[in-house]
């Protein structure tokens, strides 16, 4: 046997030399691709005994066994590190993805190659509006998945100039997140602003959340004024009041009615001239 060779293998013959979990969407997506094209890329293996341990290609052995496929393409190995392709496999950009699906479709209808892809429709992924939105530079940072899809949605609600600077800002701070890019589209003035009707559309936020600002500072405002002018009152009242009582308790014939008729009061009295004494 040659250091590789390429050969059919039982599916009970084969047992994975370690398990990795996936999402159910990679799962989906997989089983999908199989259904559609068949086995692509081949399994990994090395003989162990009469069976063979999968080194790469797990989830592709779990597939073709709910497939109840009974053999798989295998490439044997002679040693148990073997060759493994996905180490050698790039993923594919979001644009060269968009052409790969346009140039399919010259050959494949719509339904067979989102069938391949495990999705329901290809309306999300052949989109060009959003390419045609983007400055070339943020362009080719989306291209290189340096900011997501969903950052470069964000950034079509300025003009392209505007969003080679914003990018060239993100660039400084080494920080690509939706967050920063949102103050930066913010910040941007209205000649740079892109006035075309959208949904969601960011200055009608940003003028919602103003005036919902602007209101609860009023109502906060109000509310601040009604206990201060409250509060003073009731700092006058009760000196008025201390000033009173002092001058009852001080009053000798005052006191010793007081004191022998009513002592509770009396009590309550000394504890109001002492709260206004502070």
């Amino acid at each position: 046997m040659t250091e590789f060779e390429g050969i059919d293998v039982p599916i009970i013959q084969l047992r994975p030399l370690r398990d990795r979990v996936i999402s159910k969407r990679e799962h989906d997506r997989l089983l999908a691709s199989v259904k559609a094209l068949g086995l692509i890329e081949p399994l990994v293996v090395y003989p162990d005994g009469h069976d063979y341990v999968i080194t790469d290609g797990v989830q592709r052995y779990k597939v073709l066994v709910e497939m109840g496929i009974p053999t798989a393409p295998c490439i044997v190995g002679p040693h148990r590190e073997a060759f493994t392709g996905n180490r050698m496999v790039n993923r594919v950009s979001p644009i060269q993805e968009h052409r790969m699906i346009e140039k399919s479709m010259e050959e494949l209808d719509e339904d067979t190659i989102a069938s391949a892809l495990g999705i329901t429709h290809l309306g999300h992924r052949l989109k060009k509006t959003l390419l045609a939105q983007l400055d070339p530079k943020v362009a080719a940072a989306f291209d290189q998945e340096k900011i997501s899809r969903a950052c470069a949605r964000e950034l079509t609600h300025v003009k392209p100039a505007r969003q080679a600077e914003i990018l060239a800002i993100m660039d400084g701070y080494k920080d690509y997140s939706i967050a920063f890019a949102r103050t930066q589209i913010l910040k941007t003035s209205p000649s740079m602003r892109e006035t075309r009707r959208r949904k969601n559309s960011p200055w009608d936020k940003k003028s919602q959340r103003k005036s919902d600002l602007l209101k609860k500072l009023a109502d906060a405002e109000q509310k601040h004024d009604f206990y201060s002018r409250l509060y003073k009152q009731y700092t006058v009242d009760l000196l008025r009041l201390a000033i009173y009582a002092r001058s009852l308790l001080t009053n000798e014939r005052v006191r010793e009615y007081m004191d022998r008729c009513f002592p509770q009061i009396v009590q309550r009295i000394e504890s109001v001239i002492a709260d206004a004494k502070g």
